[in-house]
């Protein structure tokens, strides 16, 4: 009974619709009313402004450690990974927003951060790298999710400071993960493939006044990494 009310509470804290509620109390917005109609970090960034953004960001990032951090609690014996997952099925059909949620990201950074620091400060380098290189969130997002499965094999062989031990679970979970990044970035792929996707101010083909959707057109062939 203990066990179910902590999936419970985790899939609770996941439902937080931290972009909808922020968008509604302080900007007067319905986030899903604007842009891709997410209630995600990207377009609260996107329609509301980085201070909005890195909010909606860290709320999302902390419900999904929060809730795998319940593991940790005195006289609890179940993998912090179950809890995480409950928080980023949460996320993703959020009981307080009529199942219509985020797409995974930030909660899934939380667990890992949850679960093992080291792992996600590799993870989230990952991320900033390719988001420097790429400038979409959305690329950046699906590439590191990629390589972030593939590393719970291999980085206990080479470099187990960051990961000491091979965990079917995590590895289970990042392959789950993985496919729920993918599907709910569906639309984003379709945009990379037209060569069309939003592009951030920041990296090396940060959006820009001038010349947008030609620089944009350079990524259409990285469409076919996703496709």
């Amino acid at each position: 009974m203990k066990i179910i009310l902590l999936l419970i509470v985790a899939y609770i804290l996941g439902s937080i619709p931290s972009g909808l509620w922020i968008g509604k109390v302080f900007y007067k917005k319905d986030i899903r009313q604007y842009g891709s109609g997410n209630s995600g970090t990207t377009n609260t960034f996107r329609i509301l402004g980085a201070k909005a953004g890195f909010a909606v960001f860290l709320a999302d990032l902390l419900k999904g450690t929060l809730a795998t951090s319940l593991a940790y609690l005195p006289y609890v014996e179940i993998n912090p990974l179950w809890l995480g997952l409950c928080a980023i099925l949460g996320h993703v059909f959020p009981l307080f927003a009529k199942f219509k949620g985020g797409k995974a990201v930030a909660t899934s950074a939380g667990m890992l951060l949850g679960y093992h620091p080291l792992f996600f400060l590799f993870s989230l380098a990952i991320f900033l790298v390719f988001l420097f290189i790429t400038s979409m969130v959305s690329l950046s997002s699906m590439i590191a999710a990629v390589i972030i499965t593939l590393s719970t094999f291999i980085l206990p062989s080479i470099f187990p400071i960051l990961l000491p031990e091979t965990d079917g679970l995590l590895s289970c979970i990042a392959v789950i993960v993985t496919a729920f990044i993918f599907y709910l970035h569906r639309q984003n792929i379709q945009r990379i493939r037209q060569g069309n996707e939003s592009r951030i101010s920041f990296g090396l083909n940060k959006k820009s006044k001038k010349n947008s959707k030609t620089r944009t057109q350079e990524f259409a062939t990285v469409g076919n990494f996703v496709s």
